[in-house]
Protein backbone atom coordinates (compact mmCIF):
# COMPACT_ATOMS: atom_id res chain seq x y z
CA UNK A 1 0.00 0.00 0.00
CA UNK A 2 1.33 3.42 -0.98
CA UNK A 3 0.73 6.41 1.23
CA UNK A 4 -0.66 9.53 -0.39
CA UNK A 5 -0.61 12.70 1.71
CA UNK A 6 -1.95 14.89 -1.09
CA UNK A 7 -5.37 15.33 0.61
CA UNK A 8 -3.56 16.42 3.79
CA UNK A 9 -1.56 19.07 1.95
CA UNK A 10 -4.62 20.23 0.04
CA UNK A 11 -6.65 20.50 3.25
CA UNK A 12 -3.97 22.05 5.43
CA UNK A 13 -6.00 25.26 5.91
CA UNK A 14 -8.94 23.26 7.26
CA UNK A 15 -6.63 21.31 9.57
CA UNK A 16 -5.01 24.55 10.74
CA UNK A 17 -8.43 26.01 11.48
CA UNK A 18 -9.37 22.84 13.34
CA UNK A 19 -6.16 23.02 15.39
CA UNK A 20 -7.00 26.62 16.32
CA UNK A 21 -10.50 25.61 17.42
CA UNK A 22 -8.99 22.77 19.46
CA UNK A 23 -6.70 25.26 21.20
CA UNK A 24 -9.66 27.57 21.89
CA UNK A 25 -11.78 24.75 23.32
CA UNK A 26 -8.91 23.43 25.42
CA UNK A 27 -7.93 26.86 26.73
CA UNK A 28 -11.47 27.76 27.75
CA UNK A 29 -11.97 24.32 29.32
CA UNK A 30 -8.67 24.64 31.15
CA UNK A 31 -9.68 27.98 32.63
CA UNK A 32 -13.02 26.58 33.77
CA UNK A 33 -11.36 23.43 35.10
CA UNK A 34 -8.81 25.43 37.09
CA UNK A 35 -11.51 27.52 38.75
CA UNK A 36 -13.62 24.48 39.58
CA UNK A 37 -10.59 22.50 40.69
CA UNK A 38 -9.52 25.23 43.09
CA UNK A 39 -13.01 25.63 44.58
CA UNK A 40 -13.71 21.91 44.88
CA UNK A 41 -10.21 21.17 46.17
CA UNK A 42 -10.47 23.77 48.93
CA UNK A 43 -14.03 22.64 49.68
CA UNK A 44 -12.78 19.13 50.43
CA UNK A 45 -10.11 20.25 52.87
CA UNK A 46 -12.43 20.57 55.84
CA UNK A 47 -14.94 17.73 56.46
CA UNK A 48 -16.47 19.74 59.31
CA UNK A 49 -18.25 21.90 56.74
CA UNK A 50 -20.60 19.05 55.93
CA UNK A 51 -22.70 20.63 53.20
CA UNK A 52 -19.75 21.98 51.20
CA UNK A 53 -17.70 18.83 51.75
CA UNK A 54 -20.63 16.62 50.81
CA UNK A 55 -21.43 18.59 47.64
CA UNK A 56 -17.78 18.48 46.52
CA UNK A 57 -17.57 14.75 47.22
CA UNK A 58 -20.72 14.01 45.22
CA UNK A 59 -19.35 16.09 42.36
CA UNK A 60 -16.16 14.04 42.34
CA UNK A 61 -17.94 10.70 42.53
CA UNK A 62 -20.36 11.51 39.71
CA UNK A 63 -17.93 13.20 37.32
CA UNK A 64 -15.01 10.83 37.83
CA UNK A 65 -17.29 7.79 37.82
CA UNK A 66 -18.91 8.41 34.42
CA UNK A 67 -17.34 8.60 30.94
CA UNK A 68 -16.58 12.02 29.51
CA UNK A 69 -18.32 11.12 26.26
CA UNK A 70 -21.56 10.38 28.13
CA UNK A 71 -21.33 13.70 29.96
CA UNK A 72 -20.85 15.56 26.66
CA UNK A 73 -23.84 13.77 25.11
CA UNK A 74 -26.00 14.58 28.13
CA UNK A 75 -25.23 18.26 27.68
CA UNK A 76 -25.64 18.34 23.91
CA UNK A 77 -28.46 15.83 23.37
CA UNK A 78 -30.01 15.55 26.84
CA UNK A 79 -30.60 19.18 27.81
CA UNK A 80 -32.76 19.92 24.71
CA UNK A 81 -35.29 17.45 26.18
CA UNK A 82 -35.85 20.12 28.84
CA UNK A 83 -35.94 22.92 26.24
CA UNK A 84 -32.41 23.98 27.18
CA UNK A 85 -30.53 24.60 23.95
CA UNK A 86 -26.82 25.30 24.32
CA UNK A 87 -24.36 25.97 21.48
CA UNK A 88 -22.11 23.04 20.62
CA UNK A 89 -18.97 25.01 21.50
CA UNK A 90 -20.37 25.91 24.92
CA UNK A 91 -21.36 22.28 25.57
CA UNK A 92 -17.86 21.13 24.67
CA UNK A 93 -16.15 23.67 26.91
CA UNK A 94 -18.56 23.05 29.78
CA UNK A 95 -18.24 19.28 29.55
CA UNK A 96 -14.45 19.27 29.32
CA UNK A 97 -14.08 21.92 32.03
CA UNK A 98 -16.32 20.15 34.52
CA UNK A 99 -14.61 16.82 33.82
CA UNK A 100 -11.11 18.28 34.14
CA UNK A 101 -12.06 20.23 37.27
CA UNK A 102 -12.86 16.99 39.10
CA UNK A 103 -9.33 15.69 38.56
CA UNK A 104 -7.66 19.02 39.15
CA UNK A 105 -9.45 19.38 42.48
CA UNK A 106 -7.63 16.36 43.90
CA UNK A 107 -4.32 17.83 42.78
CA UNK A 108 -5.20 21.11 44.49
CA UNK A 109 -6.35 19.39 47.68
CA UNK A 110 -3.23 17.22 47.87
CA UNK A 111 -0.85 20.13 47.23
CA UNK A 112 -2.47 22.34 49.87
CA UNK A 113 -2.61 19.50 52.39
CA UNK A 114 1.13 18.90 51.86
CA UNK A 115 2.01 22.37 53.19
CA UNK A 116 3.01 22.32 56.85
CA UNK A 117 -0.04 23.22 58.96
CA UNK A 118 2.22 25.28 61.19
CA UNK A 119 2.37 27.94 58.48
CA UNK A 120 -1.38 28.48 58.65
CA UNK A 121 -1.23 28.61 62.45
CA UNK A 122 1.64 31.12 62.33
CA UNK A 123 -0.29 33.30 59.88
CA UNK A 124 -3.38 33.23 62.08
CA UNK A 125 -1.27 34.14 65.12
CA UNK A 126 -0.16 37.41 63.49
CA UNK A 127 -3.74 38.44 62.74
CA UNK A 128 -4.37 37.02 59.27
CA UNK A 129 -7.73 35.48 58.47
CA UNK A 130 -7.85 31.96 57.05
CA UNK A 131 -8.62 33.36 53.60
CA UNK A 132 -5.69 35.81 53.74
CA UNK A 133 -3.31 33.10 54.89
CA UNK A 134 -4.50 30.76 52.16
CA UNK A 135 -4.13 33.40 49.46
CA UNK A 136 -0.82 34.92 50.56
CA UNK A 137 1.09 32.04 52.14
CA UNK A 138 -0.32 28.59 51.43
CA UNK A 139 -1.41 28.83 47.78
CA UNK A 140 1.85 30.34 46.41
CA UNK A 141 3.76 27.37 47.80
CA UNK A 142 1.14 24.83 46.76
CA UNK A 143 1.02 26.09 43.16
CA UNK A 144 4.60 25.01 42.52
CA UNK A 145 3.81 21.54 43.82
CA UNK A 146 0.72 21.39 41.61
CA UNK A 147 2.54 22.05 38.34
CA UNK A 148 3.84 18.51 37.53
CA UNK A 149 0.53 16.67 38.15
CA UNK A 150 -1.49 19.51 36.62
CA UNK A 151 0.77 19.32 33.57
CA UNK A 152 -0.32 15.73 33.04
CA UNK A 153 -3.95 16.79 33.39
CA UNK A 154 -3.51 19.63 30.88
CA UNK A 155 -2.01 17.24 28.33
CA UNK A 156 -4.84 14.76 28.92
CA UNK A 157 -7.32 17.60 28.37
CA UNK A 158 -5.82 18.39 24.97
CA UNK A 159 -6.22 14.76 23.92
CA UNK A 160 -9.71 14.46 25.41
CA UNK A 161 -10.79 17.51 23.41
CA UNK A 162 -10.94 15.26 20.33
CA UNK A 163 -14.28 13.99 21.67
CA UNK A 164 -15.96 17.36 21.05
CA UNK A 165 -15.85 16.57 17.32
CA UNK A 166 -18.86 14.33 18.02
CA UNK A 167 -20.79 17.50 18.96
CA UNK A 168 -20.22 18.88 15.43
CA UNK A 169 -17.59 21.34 16.67
CA UNK A 170 -15.11 22.09 13.87
CA UNK A 171 -12.05 21.06 15.86
CA UNK A 172 -8.99 19.28 14.47
CA UNK A 173 -10.59 15.82 14.52
CA UNK A 174 -13.81 17.01 12.90
CA UNK A 175 -11.96 18.80 10.12
CA UNK A 176 -9.88 15.71 9.52
CA UNK A 177 -12.99 13.56 9.22
CA UNK A 178 -14.36 15.98 6.62
CA UNK A 179 -11.21 15.50 4.54
CA UNK A 180 -11.49 11.72 4.90
CA UNK A 181 -15.12 11.78 3.74
CA UNK A 182 -14.10 13.15 0.33
CA UNK A 183 -10.60 11.69 -0.09
CA UNK A 184 -10.99 8.25 1.54
CA UNK A 185 -7.36 8.54 2.75
CA UNK A 186 -8.06 7.84 6.41
CA UNK A 187 -4.61 6.55 7.38
CA UNK A 188 -2.76 9.58 6.05
CA UNK A 189 -5.20 12.07 7.57
CA UNK A 190 -5.19 10.38 10.98
CA UNK A 191 -1.38 10.32 10.94
CA UNK A 192 -1.38 14.06 10.26
CA UNK A 193 -3.90 14.64 13.05
CA UNK A 194 -1.80 12.58 15.45
CA UNK A 195 1.27 14.64 14.55
CA UNK A 196 -0.55 17.92 15.25
CA UNK A 197 -1.76 16.63 18.63
CA UNK A 198 1.79 15.48 19.40
CA UNK A 199 3.12 18.97 18.65
CA UNK A 200 0.48 20.58 20.89
CA UNK A 201 1.06 18.23 23.82
CA UNK A 202 4.83 18.42 23.43
CA UNK A 203 4.78 22.21 23.40
CA UNK A 204 2.54 22.26 26.47
CA UNK A 205 4.91 19.93 28.30
CA UNK A 206 7.92 22.12 27.50
CA UNK A 207 6.14 25.30 28.62
CA UNK A 208 5.12 23.69 31.91
CA UNK A 209 8.67 22.53 32.59
CA UNK A 210 9.94 26.03 31.85
CA UNK A 211 7.36 27.54 34.22
CA UNK A 212 8.30 25.10 36.98
CA UNK A 213 12.01 25.89 36.63
CA UNK A 214 11.27 29.62 36.74
CA UNK A 215 9.19 29.28 39.88
CA UNK A 216 11.81 27.14 41.59
CA UNK A 217 14.58 29.55 40.57
CA UNK A 218 12.53 32.39 41.98
CA UNK A 219 12.61 30.77 45.38
CA UNK A 220 8.88 30.01 45.60
CA UNK A 221 9.68 26.49 46.75
CA UNK A 222 12.42 25.14 48.89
Amino acid sequence: MQLDFTPVFQGWTELAHGALVTIEVTSASLLLGCMLGLLIGIGRLNPRHRFVYGFCTVYLVVIRGTPLLVQLFLLFFGLPQFNIMLPAFFCGVLGLGVYSGAYQSEVVRGAIASIDRGQMEAARSIGMSSAQAMRSIILPQAIVRMIPPLGNEFIALIKNSALVSLLTIDDLMHQGEKIISVSYRSLEVYLAIALVYLVMTGTTSLLLRFAERKLRAGGMVQ
